[in-house]
């Protein structure tokens, strides 16, 4: 008869004296009676018929044979669901992964709680292997390719016992074949995952650097290193790459649809080397190491053709230089602006009453990484036409628009911005397009040009639409100059889409209600939508991004309050009365209850300056109903 854990767990601890059947049995019938989520072991535990110390003692003496999943599932650490959404990856033949491995991955549990868990409650010792300290003699009797796909590598031996270093030690698959390769008793213990790997590595390495014929020369590994680096971003979609240097290692992590995840170690000895052919790609100085360097360079993606923008920002830290790559798309950067995805009757309000206005100043605001530059090529390519003269200034450019006068400061040969804005004046533009107001300096250059009868664009770095308006007053720009030049602030976000390939219903819980002003007759109209995760979105439930827009057009009401100098949250009120302004929270709820993207994102991209408004409302003001 096959048991549960819990029950299998409760027969041992009636074994041990710590219960009795009665108990047991009582147990099991408020367990019943209770929420689904709540276990066998849990429910004992709060009847306190035992202590969690107890437990872990009978956990370590008795030989439990139970996968890790159900034990943590029954120990209340992680959900049935979220073992099961596990599983399913697991299942997958592409996924050669252990279930902690991927349980860690989806952030369904830290790896220093798993190891703490398999170590005081399985009984199992932890080691963090160092290839430096292991026993090499073990290494002639195993490949390094069996270690890296059972995950686990021997470290040392003590009388006819070979001790191995695993991310589970409790798995028998393993010790079978440890056993298989060393034909003596195989004693398994817990270590980290990023450490195994890291050892397995340098065994491969080890391994190979015997064999001549195989080996590259120094120079063309680091080659190769970093057009694996670059190629594999591109294959993954990365907007960013981070290659960092720790104290004892080189990590780099890919920055996609907003969020960044690990990709690789290296060893800390090819650092300089790594980061010198970025040096000499971007035509930055490979000699100096103690000053914070930009550059640039083109890379061709080998699968597509596609040429990709790199943009190189080298940082000096206390442990090495930290290097961090954007990348930008060529085709990406170029979106219609029917395109985006504002709502309606916002993107007919941002049409007519700021862009097809022919002076006043547009900003485009928001954090880095939030799609300003995107969208402000978007504005410049509905503006673009041969009537209309278009010039800009920016740092870099980053994509070329045909029929517009661009300019790419450089101040090492004195195209300053002060020296380009002189000019920019002179050339009978109808549209000046700054690339981003940085001080006091360019914000007055740009409502100077405003005033002088020029359209202007730029974007800006805040919060939201009233931020920018603030920003600007504690630049000292006056506030009467501000209300008379400025016409429109656009606020923007990127939240992570859906992925469509495994996007289930969701029930939104009481808490995200109350959070975010939804009425359970909002739940039966929306529908919203979560990822359960799939090999097309990694796993993650998301696969792309959706932009979120506030939209603040400068009306009378408004204009009075900042000639006012009201306080913030007074200008947004009135703005909101007056001005039809939809929130960038409100705006993300709306897309959440259309399945575009979830209230997780919602709550973790988006400020919440105040309460929400109806669902009702919001689409009432936005007529948002695309799909």
């Amino acid at each position: 008869m096959n048991l549960d854990t819990g029950t299998t767990i409760s027969h041992h601890l009636i074994k041990a004296g710590l219960i009795s059947e009665k108990q047991f049995l009582h147990a099991k019938r408020v367990k019943n009676k209770l929420a689904k989520n709540k276990t066998l072991l849990n429910t004992m535990l709060s009847l306190e018929y035992f202590t969690e110390e107890q437990l872990n003692s009978v956990l370590r003496k008795i030989n439990l044979i139970v996968r890790i999943g159900d034990l943590l599932v029954e120990l209340g650490y992680i959900t049935t669901e979220q073992l099961e959404n596990a599983l399913r990856i697991q299942r997958d033949p592409k996924v050669n992964k252990k279930i902690g491995e991927i349980l860690i991955e989806l952030r369904y549990i830290k790896e220093k709680q798993l190891i703490q868990i398999l170590s005081s409650q399985l009984g199992f010792h932890y080691c963090e292997p160092d290839f430096n300290k292991i026993d090499k003699s073990l290494l002639n009797d195993i490949q390094p390719n069996l270690c890296d796909e059972y995950k686990f590598i021997p470290i040392e031996t003590k009388e006819d016992t070979v001790f191995i270093a695993c991310l589970d030690p409790s798995d028998k698959i393993i010790l079978q074949v440890a056993t298989n390769s060393f034909h003596c008793k195989i004693t398994p213990v817990i270590c980290c995952q990023n450490a195994l790997q890291e050892t397995i590595n340098k065994f491969k390495y080890y391994k190979n650097k015997n064999t001549v014929n195989t080996l590259l020369s120094k120079e063309q590994c680091i080659i190769n290193q970093v057009e694996e680096i670059l190629y594999t971003a591109i294959q993954q979609d990365a907007s960013d790459i981070h290659i960092e240097t720790l104290q004892d290692k080189i990590r780099v992590r890919f920055r996609r649809d907003g969020v960044l995840f690990f990709f690789k170690y290296y060893d800390k000895e090819i650092g300089p080397s790594l980061i010198g052919r970025l040096k000499v790609l971007s035509q930055a100085d490979i000699s100096e190491r103690r000053r914070h360097q930009d550059g640039k360079f083109e890379f061709t993606d080998p699968s597509s053709g596609a040429v990709i923008d790199i943009r190189c920002s080298f940082y000096i830290s206390i442990h090495g230089e930290k290097v961090c790559l954007r990348l930008l798309k060529r085709k990406a950067l170029f979106l219609n602006i029917d395109e985006t995805a504002m709502a309606p009757v916002v993107l007919d309000r941002f049409k007519q009453d700021a862009l097809d206005i022919p002076t006043g100043v547009v900003l485009i605001t928001g954090p880095t990484g939030s799609g300003k530059t995107t969208t402000l090529y978007s504005c410049i390519d509905y503006l673009n036409s041969n009537e209309v003269s278009i010039i800009t200034a920016e740092e870099p450019v980053e994509y070329i628009i045909d029929g517009i006068i661009q300019c790419s400061l450089n101040a090492k040969i004195g195209v300053t911005f002060e020296e380009t804005l002189r000019h920019m004046v002179r050339q009978d533009p109808d549209v000046i397009v700054l690339g981003e107001i940085r001080d006091n300096q360019s914000a007055e250059a740009a409502i100077q040009a405003a005033l002088t009868g020029h359209k202007v664009l730029t974007t800006f770095h805040t919060e939201d639409t009233i931020g920018g308006l603030l920003r600007l007053m504690n630049m000292n720009i006056e506030s009467f100059l501000i209300s008379s030049t400025v016409i429109s602030v656009l606020a923007q976000r990127l939240l992570r889409r859906v992925c469509l390939d495994c996007a289930q219903p969701y029930q939104p819980t009481l808490q995200e209600l109350l959070r975010f002003n939804l009425q359970t007759s909002d739940i039966q109209s929306g529908n919203f939508r979560t990822g359960t995760g799939c090999e097309n979105c990694s796993y993650t439930g998301y696969q792309g991004r959706i932009g979120v827009y506030e939209l603040l057009v400068l009306n009378e009401r408004v204009k009075d309050a900042i000639l006012s100098n009201r306080p913030s949250f007074e200008i947004r009120r009135i703005s909101i009365e007056t001005s039809g302004l939809i929130t960038l929270q409100e705006d993300g709820i709306d897309k959440a209850a259309l399945g575009l993207t979830t209230l997780t994102e919602v709550q973790r991209m988006l400020p919440r300056v105040e309460k929400p408004r109806p669902l009702q409302e919001i689409r009432r003001l936005g007529q948002n109903y695309f799909l």
